[in-house]
C-alpha cells in the first residue's frame, strides 16, 4: 500500500478538487481529508458516517463556584486574562497552563480535558474515508491529522487496497508536517501567481527536508502562462517533475455547486487533462513499487 498526500502552499490552489477528481478515477483506494481545520473534501464525496468518535486534546481550567471564596488570586496570576470578574473561565483565552489551579487557596480550580472535535469513519461512492472536524479555535490539529492518517492506513491495509490519497492542509505548519512525513509521494498543487509561486518554493522545501518524493500540478495553468512557465523552470532546476498543468475551465465551478468531481460532471479540458495528470502519477507511483 502506498501513500499520497495531496497539499499545496497556500488555501484555494484547487487542491481538493484535485482529490475529488483523483477519487473518480481511481479503484482500491482509501480517502483521507486530513485538512481537519477546514474540511471540504466530504462536499464532493458526500460520506455515509460509519463511526463517529470524541477527540480530545488540551485542558482549560474550571472554577468550582461553590467552593470559591473570590479571593481574586486567580485572576491575579493568569497571564492570559482568562477568568472574568464572575469567575467564569473563557475557553478562548485559556491556555491550559495551570496557574490558577497551583495558587488558588481552597483548591476551588481544577483543570478539564476538552473536547476539541470529532473524527469519523466513513463510506463514499468512492470508497472508505476517513475525515475529522476540529473545534474552533481548538489546537493540536498536528495529533488529528495524525490519527486520521493512522486510521486511514489501518483500513487499507485491512481491506487490501493498492492506495491511500490524502487531502492535506494548506501552507507549511503542523497539520501539513502531520500529513506528509513518511508518505510515499506528495503532490504540490499550485497555481500562476506570485503567491502560488512563492508558497510552491516553501513547501517544496518542507517536502525536500522530510525526503520525500514530491511533484507539482500547475492549476489554472493558463491565466497566467508567463508565470506558470517561471514556475516550471523552477522546477526543473529543483528537479521536480510537472505532471499537469490544468487550464482554467468554469466546469470546475459548476461541478462543485452540483456537489459532484469534475470527472462526473464534464469531458471538457479541465478533466482531460487531470486523466492525463494521474496517469504520470500513476507510472511515480508504480516506480515507487519496483524500488521496494
Amino acid at each position: 500500500m502506498k501513500e499520497m498526500v495531496v497539499i499545496s502552499g497556500k488555501g484555494g490552489t484547487g487542491k481538493t478538487s484535485v482529490v475529488a477528481a483523483f477519487a473518480a478515477l481511481v479503484e482500491n483506494t482509501v480517502f483521507a481529508d486530513c485538512d481537519v481545520d477546514a474540511p471540504d473534501l466530504h462536499l464532493v464525496l458526500q460520506p455515509t458516517v460509519l463511526e463517529r468518535h470524541e477527540f480530545k486534546s488540551g485542558k482549560t481550567a474550571f472554577i468550582d463556584r461553590e467552593a470559591c471564596i473570590g479571593c481574586d488570586q486567580c485572576r491575579i496570576v493568569c497571564r492570559f486574562e482568562a477568568i472574568g470578574d464572575d469567575y467564569q473561565v473563557s475557553k478562548i483565552n485559556c491556555e491550559g497552563c495551570g496557574a490558577c489551579v497551583h495558587f488558588c487557596p481552597v483548591e476551588a480550580v481544577e483543570l478539564r480535558e476538552n473536547l476539541s472535535g470529532q473524527w469519523f469513519v466513513s463510506n463514499t461512492r468512492f470508497g472508505p474515508m476517513v475525515h475529522a472536524r476540529l473545534g474552533i479555535t481548538e489546537e493540536n490539529s498536528g495529533r488529528l491529522v495524525t490519527l486520521v492518517r493512522s486510521r486511514a492506513k489501518n483500513l487499507a491495509v485491512e481491506g487490501g487496497k493498492r492506495l491511500l490519497i490524502a487531502d492535506g492542509s494548506p501552507g507549511i505548519g503542523c497539520p501539513v508536517i502531520a500529513s506528509i512525513t513518511g508518505s510515499d509521494l506528495v503532490l504540490v498543487v499550485t497555481e500562476p501567481t506570485r503567491s502560488g509561486l512563492h508558497d510552491m518554493r516553501r513547501i517544496n522545501e518542507l517536502t525536500r527536508h522530510f525526503a520525500v518524493k514530491t511533484v507539482v500540478c500547475i492549476n489554472k495553468s493558463d491565466i497566467n502562462p508567463g508565470l506558470a512557465s517561471q514556475i516550471e523552470e523552477i522546477c526543473i532546476r529543483e528537479g521536480l517533475e510537472v505532471v499537469g498543468r490544468i487550464p482554467y475551465d468554469t466546469d470546475v465551478t459548476r461541478a462543485q455547486v452540483a456537489g459532484t468531481s469534475i470527472i462526473e460532471y464534464s469531458e471538457g479540458m479541465a478533466t482531460q487533462e487531470i486523466k492525463k495528470m494521474w496517469n504520470r502519477i500513476n507510472n511515480s507511483i508504480k516506480s515507487l513499487d519496483s524500488k521496494t
